[in-house]
C-alpha cells in the first residue's frame, strides 16, 4: 500500500476586511477560487476574515451563532465545491453568555468541520498614541490547545496574539503538529516591530512550517494592520511573503522536511525540569 503524500500546496490569503460581512465573504471566496486555479489543495484565511468591526457593542451585534453563520456556511460550500481543505482564519461566534468567541474552523474537502479552536490569549494592550485594545471585554478566551489531522500531516491551531506565547507552540509541536497556523490581524505598530521575527522564531523553536494569513490596510475605527502574510519553513526561512496588498501566495511544502529538521536540531526532546523562579525569589536575589 502506498504511503499518503506528505507534499501539499498551501495558499495563504491576505485581505482588507471591513464591517460588511457579505463583501468580506465574497472577497475571501474570490481569493480561494484564484488559489485553487493556482493548484492549492489547502487554503488558509486571516483572523476576522468575515468582519473587522470596531467597538464592543458593534462586534457583539454583528457576531453570529455557529449554526447560522453566513460566512461559515459559504466557506463550507466552497470547500465541498472545490474538494479542498479550508482553514477559515477566525470568525466572531455569538455565545450564550453574551460574549463572543474568536473561533477558527478547519473544514475538510467535503465541507465538514474537522476541528475548531477558540483563541486562548486576549489582546489587552496599550500601544500608546491612543491605540488601545481590550479583547477580554468582548471575547471569551479559549482554554484548549488543538491539533487536527490533515491528509498530509498534523496541523496546530493558534490565532494572532497567541504568537507571543511560545509554550503553546511547543505544546502543539510535541503533540505532533508539523504545520502551525497563525491567522492574524497584527497592528501596523506591532507588525512592523515584531511580526517577521516572532513567526520565524516559532518556526525555528518548533521545527514546524508556519502559515500566517493576515489582514492588511485600513479598517473601521482607524485600525491599521500590517499585512505580510507569510509561509515559513521549519528552518525559519520565509518562502512566501504576500506584501502589503490584498492577495495570496502559494507554496508547495513537503512535511518530510519537519522530521529532518527536528533530527538535525532536536531541541523538542531536550527539555529539562528546573526550579522556576517565583516573584518572591526574584526580589530576594535583587537585594
Amino acid at each position: 500500500m502506498n504511503s499518503p503524500s506528505r507534499i501539499l500546496r498551501v495558499s495563504c490569503l491576505q485581505v482588507t476586511a471591513g464591517n460588511d460581512l457579505d463583501e468580506n465573504v465574497q472577497a475571501a471566496l474570490e481569493l480561494v477560487d484564484q488559489s485553487v486555479a493556482a493548484g492549492a489543495n489547502f487554503v488558509l484565511m486571516p483572523e476576522n476574515v468575515t468582519m473587522m468591526e470596531w467597538g464592543r457593542k458593534a462586534i457583539i451585534a454583528k457576531a453570529q451563532r455557529e449554526t447560522d453563520h453566513k460566512g461559515l456556511a459559504a466557506f463550507q460550500e466552497c470547500a465541498q465545491r472545490h474538494g479542498i481543505w479550508i482553514h477559515t482564519g477566525s470568525l466572531s461566534i455569538s455565545l450564550d453568555d453574551g460574549r463572543v468567541a474568536n473561533r477558527t474552523y478547519v473544514l475538510n474537502d467535503k465541507g465538514e468541520v474537522a476541528a475548531q479552536y477558540d483563541k486562548i490569549h486576549m489582546f489587552d494592550v496599550d500601544l500608546g498614541g491612543g491605540e488601545r485594545y481590550a479583547e477580554s471585554s468582548t471575547f471569551a478566551p479559549g482554554d484548549k490547545a488543538v491539533v487536527v489531522d490533515l491528509p498530509w500531516g498534523r496541523l496546530g491551531l493558534t490565532i494572532c496574539y497567541d504568537l507571543r506565547f511560545p509554550s503553546l507552540y511547543r505544546n502543539l509541536s510535541k503533540a505532533g503538529a508539523e504545520i502551525i497556523a497563525v491567522p492574524s490581524a497584527f497592528t501596523q505598530v506591532t507588525g512592523d516591530a515584531h511580526w517577521h521575527v516572532l513567526l520565524r522564531a516559532r518556526a525555528i523553536e518548533t521545527g514546524s512550517f508556519i502559515v500566517a494569513p493576515a489582514q492588511t490596510g485600513s479598517h473601521p475605527g482607524d485600525r491599521k494592520t500590517f499585512g505580510h502574510a507569510l509561509i515559513i519553513d521549519p528552518w525559519g526561512r520565509v518562502i512566501a511573503d504576500v506584501g502589503t496588498e490584498p492577495g495570496f501566495k502559494s507554496a508547495e511544502i513537503d512535511l518530510s522536511q519537519v522530521e529532518k529538521v527536528r533530527k538535525r536540531m532536536p531541541s523538542l526532546s531536550h527539555d529539562r525540569q528546573f526550579e522556576a523562579l517565583s516573584e518572591k525569589m526574584t526580589l530576594t536575589a535583587e537585594k
